[in-house]
């Protein structure tokens, strides 16, 4: 239902684009800045992870129960999209703490500054995810793409009840079904094809893993700051699905709602709302991330919304609780 890529700049910088893609389109996002020293959990009860953070992060949350998508004050940045062949494993075969899908990113916001910090601190499987429904009804069944300013790139997925990680800086396309592995082996073929022959037109996951992967290596790597971001949010636009379009038999389709765009040197984070069209964005220098410091959010599905930074029109608020089952 999502698309995420990752695009390497003319002067070697590096920036995510992802859509956000779902059958409900009212559904709540709103923007949020936490700063470090959190005292977090897992937000399942007993048997819950327990951490601190470590880095202050801008989030949008979705439904008020996750952090589906973020970056960090050190240039980290995290993706949530659906994989509907996610399998967690038992709590109780696992014996490991446990943590609400919904704060599955925000643990690796929080806790890591780079793509390969956090694929060996996972690289042993420490946590085990607790799934659930979203408010709409749909299995909360997901995988996460990490990126970095140095260009690492990592997809973490639970398959099998046991978590496979994709770590390389080649892997800068993920959609959602199938896994990762298969992915990469479908877009094999397209790849010998080449774009300019034919690419496959549908908006299934498969399809969309391959023509984002063509536009991705076929965009020019641009220089001026402004180009750069512009190459980008053209990308991820281009391999949206219209509102409107949806089919309640296959989940993985589904009317895209928003974009997000992260800048990962300049630590500026873009929001590009389809159903409220504008563009706007956050700088996190903007805001003060020390410890004890309140969080702060913004309502997301306000039509008064402007363009531009709305760094000011964030208030401060009691940060949500996890989605549970």
């Amino acid at each position: 239902m999502c698309t995420r890529i990752f695009y390497e700049t003319g002067t070697s910088t590096y920036i995510t684009g992802r859509s956000m893609d779902w059958r409900d389109v009212t559904m709540e996002s709103d923007l949020w800045v936490f700063p470090r020293g959190m005292a977090r959990n897992g937000g399942v009860g007993e048997g819950s992870a327990t951490w601190t953070s470590k880095y202050g992060s801008v989030i949008v949350a979705i439904y008020n129960l996750a952090t589906s998508d973020g970056m960090n004050e050190a240039g980290l940045a995290g993706n949530m999209l659906y994989l509907v062949e996610s399998s967690y494993g038992d709590p109780a075969e696992r014996n490991k703490p446990l943590i609400s899908v919904g704060a599955w990113l925000q643990y690796m916001l929080d806790n890591f500054a780079t793509v390969a910090e956090a694929a060996e601190a996972m690289a042993d499987d420490p946590l085990t995810v607790i799934t659930g429904e979203a408010p709409n009804g749909a299995p909360a069944t997901v995988h996460l793409a990490l990126s970095d300013a140095s260009g690492d790139s990592a997809i973490f997925e639970f398959v099998g009840g046991k978590l496979t990680i994709h770590h390389s800086r080649d892997y800068k396309v993920m959609t959602n079904s199938p896994t990762y592995d298969q992915q990469l082996a479908i877009n094999g073929y397209w790849n010998l094809v080449g774009g300019k022959s034919f690419l496959p037109g549908t908006v299934n996951a498969a399809d969309r893993f391959a023509r984002a992967s063509y536009n991705l290596k076929s965009a020019t790597p641009l220089k001026d700051r402004r180009a750069a971001l512009a190459s980008v949010f053209s990308q991820v636009r281009a391999i949206s699905t219209p509102l409107g379009m949806s089919d309640p038999e296959k989940p993985n389709i589904a009317s895209t709602l928003w974009r997000t765009v992260a800048e990962h040197e300049h630590r500026r984070y873009y929001f590009d709302s389809v159903i409220n069209p504008s563009v706007f964005w956050v700088d996190l220098a903007d805001f003060d991330l020390s410890e004890g410091a309140p969080a702060k959010t913004l309502g997301l599905n306000d039509p008064a919304l402007p363009g531009g930074d709305v760094a000011g029109l964030m208030k401060e608020a009691a940060p949500f609780e996890f989605l549970v089952p």
